[in-house]
């Protein structure tokens, strides 16, 4: 081979395996798929080697291609930490910054202090990417995630951006008039729970704790779901009880819309934190992001 292929090549194809989808880093990186496609063949001709295996259903590395890709990716990691560091020597905060996130913190802890922020620095760019489950940040391209704390991996720095959370059991008053009101957890059997179905398919149970003692209820209903804001509007609309956040639930409690059950079994707990992964130089752009977060959480 008289000369080694573009960056641009490399990163491509780096993208394109991380996402398993020629679509979804497409997106990620700016560019049409078919514009991505012809740049991973035009590599792959170059080098004389299939890196890919593609089908219509997926895409999977090839055995030259993972080892290829394993040779690579810490050059890649750092290269993007260099840039990062021209950025934090010019301090000044810009390009884009790719959040994951569920919907709920995005809908309470984020969306209402994004004015501001975009106000202060007009140069960065917010994608916020709304998923229910933990996903890896490095090979989703994200600079940071935000949920709860218990859940985070301890290998990740993590920062509260929220006050204490609590959930809560919850139904309406037409619900309870035609049904009754448990008093206790072990109640909630019989009752038409609205049940979420978590992102690796398995049901959530209901979580409770009373005098230091964690309680899960696996409840049931006609009714599954796996969008928590669906379970609201469900419960909400009388067609059962629901359990979730009380900042979510606090309006339509207070309007009288719904009614707040099994108080003393529900405690609060940590809230949610914005977490990255542990790098020598963060870079402005997620830096202040997250003081701006932060500044907003202690106002509030």
């Amino acid at each position: 081979m008289s000369a080694h292929p573009p960056l641009s090549a490399v990163v491509a194809f780096a993208r394109v395996a991380d996402h398993a989808s020629f679509s979804r880093a497409a997106d990620a990186l700016g560019v049409s798929p078919s514009a991505l496609s012809q740049t991973v063949r035009a590599l792959e001709a170059r080098m004389g080697v299939r890196l890919l295996h593609r089908t219509t259903r997926r895409v999977t590395l090839t055995e030259h291609g993972a080892r290829f890709l394993e040779r690579v990716r810490g050059g890649l990691a750092q290269i993007e930490a260099a840039f990062e560091d021209l950025d934090a020597v010019r301090a000044v905060p810009a390009g884009k910054l790719r959040i994951n996130l569920p919907h709920y913190a995005a809908e309470l802890l984020v969306l209402p202090h994004l004015p501001g922020f975009l106000a202060r620095y007009p140069q960065v760019e917010v994608e916020l990417f709304v998923e229910p489950a933990l996903v890896d940040l490095l090979a989703g391209g994200f600079d940071a995630g935000i949920r709860l704390g218990e859940s985070l991996a301890r290998d990740m720095i993590a920062v509260p951006i929220g006050p204490r959370e609590r959930q809560v059991v919850v139904a309406s008053p037409d619900y309870l008039a035609r049904h009754g009101r448990p008093q206790t957890p072990a109640e909630l059997v019989g009752h038409a729970c609205i049940v979420l179905r978590r992102s690796n398919g398995r049901l959530m149970p209901w979580e409770f704790t009373r005098d230091g003692r964690d309680l899960q209820v696996e409840v049931s209903g006609p009714l599954v779901f796996n969008d928590s804001a669906l379970i609201h509007v469900a419960a909400r609309a009388g067609m059962g009880m629901a359990q979730g956040f009380e900042a979510l639930m606090a309006p339509d409690i207070a309007a009288g819309r719904l009614c707040s059950l099994l108080q003393d079994w529900q405690q609060p707990f940590a809230g949610f934190h914005l977490y990255y992964p542990a790098r020598e130089q963060m870079a402005p752009k997620l830096r202040v992001f997250i003081d701006h977060l932060r500044q907003a959480a202690q106002a509030g």
